[in-house]
């Protein structure tokens, strides 16, 4: 069984960070380290919450105590979410490091959680430049959304032409895998959502879903994308198939969600979207 440490944040009530991981990625048959770097009540986006953002101090001793039980070698993924600020952020990328001294294969899957169209950036700005430095030279898959992609590259990304090009400057700074989680440019429809996977050997791939009609839209969608893209790319899938199944997997999700006319995703109802080996939606090669 393959092992998988997420660091992300958690929250008691509701469907986002490790809560949005942990679970699809155990259907999928991975044993999965759990570190919450905040514990809230729920998420911030009902507009008030309780709980607070670990401590430094506190992260680094769950994580040390990891280290003393003898587990990073046999760890082959790290996975990272929403972390606080930078302190958290080194944290990550410290524990990779020691990791890749016992595993150098071992993958880092980072979501650099900042912001999204609409909204702007909700996290600080030297938050943002560590995704943009530190976190692009040491990542091996990074996930974005179309606002974060486009601070990631400088450019704003309007057309698919803008959308490769933002890849392509990701993959020469190093990141070997990149997925745009939500992509709605000149050329996407207006009831459309894309995805688009890229690889630095210069291949990429686009996939077409419905645009359910969520109001509001439930929070914890990227986190969920990214642990299943994650894990398919770690299940020995090649991008372009992964993308299909992890597309075919979040329109399951939100289509059951929308039927159970949810605010939250409904992970656990909707359980059998993440075992699904063949997906109803086609990559196509750009």
């Amino acid at each position: 069984m393959k092992a998988i440490l997420s660091i992300q944040s958690h929250v008691a009530y509701g469907y986002v960070g490790n809560r949005a991981a942990v679970f699809p990625l155990q259907l999928m048959g991975y044993d999965v380290i759990a570190v919450n770097t905040v514990q809230f009540s729920n998420h911030p986006g009902y507009g008030s919450h309780t709980g607070q953002a670990f401590e430094t101090r506190h992260i680094e001793d769950v994580i040390a105590g990891l280290e003393e039980r003898g587990i990073f070698p046999a760890i082959d993924a790290v996975l990272s979410g929403y972390m606080g600020n930078e302190e958290h952020a080194d944290i990550v990328l410290h524990t990779v490091d020691k990791i890749r001294k016992v595993n150098p294969g071992v993958l880092f899957c980072c979501d650099p959680v900042m912001g999204d169209t609409g909204k702007g950036f909700y996290v600080p700005e030297g938050l943002r430049n560590f995704f943009r430095s530190k976190a692009v030279a040491a990542a091996t898959i990074m996930t974005p959304n179309q606002f974060e992609l486009g601070f990631l590259a400088g450019m704003d990304i309007r057309t698919l032409k803008d959308a490769r090009k933002a890849c392509n400057d990701i993959h020469e700074r190093g990141v070997s895998t990149v997925l745009l989680t939500s992509l709605q440019v000149k050329e996407t429809k207006k009831n459309e959502i894309q995805m688009l996977a890229s690889q630095a050997d210069g291949k990429q791939w686009l996939v077409t879903t419905p645009k359910l009609k969520l109001d509001p839209m439930p929070n914890g969608a990227g986190d969920m994308t990214s642990a299943l893209f994650l894990g398919r790319l770690l299940a020995g899938e090649k991008a372009n198939t992964a993308l299909e199944n992890v597309a075919g997997s979040v329109f399951g999700v939100f289509e059951k969600t929308q039927f159970l006319g949810q605010r939250e995703l409904v992970i656990v109802p909707a359980q059998d979207c993440f075992r699904i080996d063949r997906s109803p939606f086609e990559a196509v090669q750009l």
